[in-house]
């Protein structure tokens, strides 16, 4: 294989390492770690508190509520498998702001893709989930409206949680769906 083809390769596995958002298969850090104990694991970094997403409390489930715990995570910067303040991939971010409002969730794009109710682009609201084919067909990557024209999301390695508009050419190209979990 010349130096060519060879360049072309590694591209291809460079990209398909740093895409990460649809493939993230890592345990959320809000489990307690090997050698220590639930207890021991700091209250902060546990979705909601420590409270369950299926335990009965009071529920702030509102598009707009949803949208502002996602906004307060802006800067966050992106980490593969993260689920935490610590860093987020997309999935892991839509199943952390959700937890915090008692929302259980799928931990992937794909299982996230299937909760809730389909609804169409003309629809979308606060608190809705908006899907994208960015790194292989069909949904790999997921944000949360946060109204008008634009949501916020945990983009690829390069990035930080941070808000975009919807119509701009990349994101529109790319839209393959939206949901309403709520």
């Amino acid at each position: 294989m010349g130096p060519k083809p060879m360049r072309a390769l590694l591209m291809v596995v460079l990209a398909a390492m740093c895409g990460g958002c649809a493939s993230a298969v890592a345990t959320p850090r809000p489990f307690p770690t090997p050698g220590r104990s639930a207890a021991e694991t700091p209250r902060d970094s546990v979705p909601n508190g420590g409270i369950s997403p299926t335990a009965t409390v009071p529920l702030r489930t509102g598009g707009y509520e949803i949208s502002g715990t996602a906004l307060s995570l802006r800067g966050v910067p992106y980490r593969n498998g993260g689920a935490d303040p610590d860093g987020f991939d997309c999935s892991g971010f839509v199943w952390y702001v959700f937890a915090q409002h008692g929302v259980a969730m799928p931990r992937t794009v794909a299982g996230q893709f299937n909760a809730g109710g389909s609804i169409d682009a003309a629809e979308l609201r606060a608190g809705d989930l908006v899907f994208f084919s960015t790194t292989a067909p069909g949904a790999s990557h997921v944000g949360i409206v946060v109204g008008g024209d634009s949501f916020v999301h945990a983009p690829s390695s390069a990035g930080s949680v941070r808000v975009e508009r919807l119509g701009a050419a990349y994101w529109a190209a790319r839209f393959v769906g939206a949901r309403r979990i709520n």
